[in-house]
């Protein structure tokens, strides 16, 4: 069975670095974009298994992304599961992430447990 891979959309390179390093634990593949643009640049040439995404970041922020990525017209990309990592500055509610695509939410600052048990829930 091949390594299911993940795609970070952070533009902390600690977050990043970190993140890297708990899902490398697993055997996960990760490549990372330090934006929404480069989250979309990425995923049109390869393929993931799923996507975490931080709101805030510069160029197009992962609420725009997330809505860009459910608007693929291909069938697999555009119902990859994605999960929202935010310090939650706008206090939206489950519901709202849900709304705006999003498959789960992770809470920053990041508990790592959380984001392996989260990642692993939607790849299981």
């Amino acid at each position: 069975m091949s390594n299911k891979k993940i795609l970070v959309g952070e533009d902390s390179s600690i977050i990043i670095n970190l993140t890297k390093n708990v899902l490398a634990f697993d055997n996960f593949e990760m490549k990372a974009a330090r934006n929404g643009k480069l989250v979309l640049d990425l995923l049109e040439k390869e393929d993931f298994d799923l996507i975490l995404m931080d709101i805030t970041m510069p160029v197009m922020d992962g609420l725009e992304c997330t809505k860009q990525i459910r608007a693929l017209a291909d069938p697999v990309k555009s119902k990859l599961p994605i999960i929202a990592i935010s310090g939650n500055l706008n206090n939206f509610s489950p519901e709202e992430f849900r709304k705006f695509g999003f498959d789960d939410f992770i809470q920053k600052p990041l508990d790592y447990d959380k984001v392996l048990a989260t990642v692993k829930k939607h790849l299981s």
